[in-house]
């Protein structure tokens, strides 16, 4: 009997930690019912010296036969996770994952016979496989659970794809990462050669335009692959790039494989399309120097930036004027980096100002909506320049409760000489709005005062140059704007 041990509903209420390698490495390719018995196994670990702990117990609280769960443990021994150390009863034991990654298992001694002699045959006697490789080879198959047929057509197109001698690592780099994108069984495996194989006169053609008098490897028919069909480029795309790669220096597919990706994720296609960035890049690193040196930031290399910030803003049709005018709005406002320029450019975006006629125009309107929150300001004897709020104020009755000009004008009127004017013009346009009154006239029966004299008239702005100020209120017009 346990000198101390959990109670039954300390077991309960806490945890069990599944290690992140079972669920990555072995739930997927478990059966059901494997699970649900190495699980519970695992729970049942927590209050071993448990009455019930036993494999009736065990079984009838997972409905299941005792020889299904014998099976499931019998299925985990063979991966590694667990030791039946007692049949009779049975007795587990389960493994540290940690432990299992780094112990060599135990095979049943005809699980693999045939796959023996079958990958031996495929060196031809160039060379004898040793006890280590066949670990290394069973160790994959049971981890990946790739068809040992499966493996063996890898090992094959591996073979006859290096002229020289191909080791055991080269042949499972290539295996896992065809197992880990999906392809582990013989029928994958067919599809994929066979995808290659159609590729081959595009990779031959490569080869003769760079100068390359061999077999191709297996990982640069998987490239080939990879950009024609997943990329979408074409072959005239390819030869373009790989020949000018030659000229300039050393060719090589690794480089080749990292242009063509960056021009994939830039949705640049065509070669035009691509020639055309090459040409414009100095002029792109130019402007992101600059946007850099207004908002206060230093990168080494602006690789990045050009691609993934600049870019994009040129292609949504921005010009470079908009452009360092935004960086200047972020600097004095404290945006100090290119993910908040890129919302402040998004804003932008949805306004629809993306170039200098476009802000212009913008300005115009925003200028000229200033000149006509100033006359109410001089109006109402407020001796300082139009800020955010008075802005907000004028879309709202403008925008928002559609007051006209003469209304809000007669409502100045009776704002003058109030104390706090502002806030009381605002009360008396909100009274307006609430009521439902629309005109003058209805406004004059229920106010006490009688209209006065009409606003001043307003200033065309017709100038093309602004002010900092002027630009600021350009800006603050936007602040609001969800991106």
């Amino acid at each position: 009997m346990a000198f101390c041990k959990y109670s039954t509903e300390y077991v309960a209420s806490s945890k069990t930690e599944i290690d992140n390698i079972f669920i990555n490495d072995y739930l997927p390719f478990a059966q059901a019912e494997f699970v649900k018995v190495y699980i519970y196994g695992l729970y049942k670990c927590n209050n071993a010296s448990a009455f019930d702990n036993t494999i009736e117990a065990f079984a009838k609280h997972l409905n299941m036969s005792e020889e299904d769960v014998i099976g499931a443990f019998e299925f985990w021994q063979e991966q590694g996770l667990v030791q039946i150390l007692n049949t009779h009863p049975i007795e587990v034991r389960y493994i540290p994952l940690k432990n299992v990654l780094n112990s060599n298992k135990l095979f049943k001694p005809d699980k693999y016979q045939t796959f023996n002699q079958q990958a031996q045959e495929l060196f031809q006697g160039k060379r004898t496989i040793s006890k280590t490789e066949y670990g290394e080879y069973y160790d994959f198959l049971e981890r990946y659970h790739m068809e040992q047929e499966a493996l063996l057509m890898i090992m094959k197109y591996c073979i006859e794809s290096k002229a020289s001698g191909v080791g055991y690592h080269y042949i499972l780099t290539v295996a896992r990462n065809w197992a880990n994108e999906g392809v582990t069984t013989c029928k994958a495996v067919e599809e994929r050669l066979e995808e290659f194989e159609n590729k081959m006169p595009e990779l031959q053609e490569l080869f003769n335009a760079v100068g390359i008098k061999r077999n191709a490897y297996v990982e640069e028919r998987s490239l080939m692959n990879k950009w024609l069909s997943d990329y979408g480029f074409n072959l005239d795309v390819i030869l373009h790039l790989a020949k000018n790669m030659k000229k300039k220096a050393k060719f090589s597919f690794e480089k080749l494989d990292q242009l063509l990706t960056k021009y994939f994720e830039m949705k640049l296609y065509t070669i035009a399309d691509i020639d055309s960035f090459e040409k414009e890049k100095t002029k792109l690193y130019e402007l992101a120097k600059e946007i850099n040196k207004t908002i206060g930031v230093y990168y080494e290399s602006l690789d990045s930036e050009v691609e993934n910030y600049i870019l994009k803003w040129m292609n949504l049709g921005f010009d470079e004027a908009v452009l360092n005018e935004i960086a200047y709005y972020c600097f004095k406002h404290n945006i100090r980096n290119l993910e908040g320029m890129d919302k402040t450019v998004n804003r932008f975006y949805k306004l629809g100002v993306l170039t200098t006629e476009a802000l212009n125009e913008y300005m115009t309107d925003i200028l000229k909506t200033d000149d006509e929150i100033q006359t109410i300001l001089i109006t109402l004897g407020q001796s300082r320049n139009v800020n955010y709020i008075d802005r907000e104020n004028y879309k709202t009755w403008k925008e928002n409760w559609k007051l006209t000009t003469e209304l809000i004008s007669y409502g100045v009127e009776l704002a003058k000489g109030k104390d706090s004017p502002m806030k009381y013009l605002s009360r008396v346009l909100s009274d307006w709005h609430n009521k439902g009154i629309t005109a003058v006239e209805e406004a004059k029966k229920t106010s006490p005062l009688a209209a006065t004299t009409q606003p001043q008239s307003k200033q065309n702005f017709t100038g093309r140059s602004y002010t900092r100020e002027q630009m600021n209120a350009l800006f603050d017009s936007i602040d609001d704007i969800e991106i």
